[in-house]
């Protein structure tokens, strides 16, 4: 199985928009991952290994502050329990979670082995739910069918109305 969609490299622009919408620089910021209905980044890849040579797991890195705050929304609901339980209970969802893993670490891999951090991907995978940021933009980022709680969280913010074509951030303020 080869590894997902290839990513596209940031202009100075997508740069700049990220650091506005993290309210920082991006660290270690590789490519843009996804492209919200706006047009602007909400899902940028962050190097296996930071510039400053610490080792960073978080390969696809949610941006875009209206959706990172629809998905606080979901897990101070108590979502993730939810899953976590389903998790458990479920074996080809459980199969499902393994590969979102093991898909994680094929393409963390395609860009850096950090000997650190092998074997080890993000958001709890494969046998938690601890960070559905994480799988939100992992979903996002390899499209739909790669990551089925990822996928699930993008379904329940889609049903509540949050993903907007109007941009999260003053692009006219990005763009300076």
């Amino acid at each position: 199985m080869t590894p997902g969609p290839v990513a596209e490299h940031p202009s100075a622009a997508d740069r700049r928009v990220a650091a506005q919408q993290l309210g920082r620089e991006p660290r270690g910021l590789l490519a843009v991952g996804h492209r919200c209905e706006c047009g602007l980044p909400d899902v940028v890849v962050t190097s296996p290994k930071l510039p400053d040579g610490s080792p960073f797991p978080t390969l696809f890195y949610l941006t875009c502050p209206r959706l990172a705050s629809a998905v606080s929304t979901l897990e101070a609901e108590g979502v993730m329990a939810e899953m976590q339980q389903r998790l458990a209970a479920d074996e080809e969802l459980s199969r499902q979670y393994r590969g979102a893993h093991e898909s994680y670490l094929r393409r963390r891999e395609a860009i850096a082995r950090v000997e650190e951090v092998e074997g080890i991907s993000a958001g709890g995978m494969p046998d938690r739910v601890k960070c559905l940021h994480v799988l939100v933009a992992h979903a996002l980022a390899e499209g739909p069918g790669v990551n089925p709680f990822g996928d699930e969280a993008l379904a329940m913010i889609r049903d509540r109305g949050v993903r907007r074509a109007d941009p999260c951030v003053d692009v006219a303020e990005a763009s300076t």
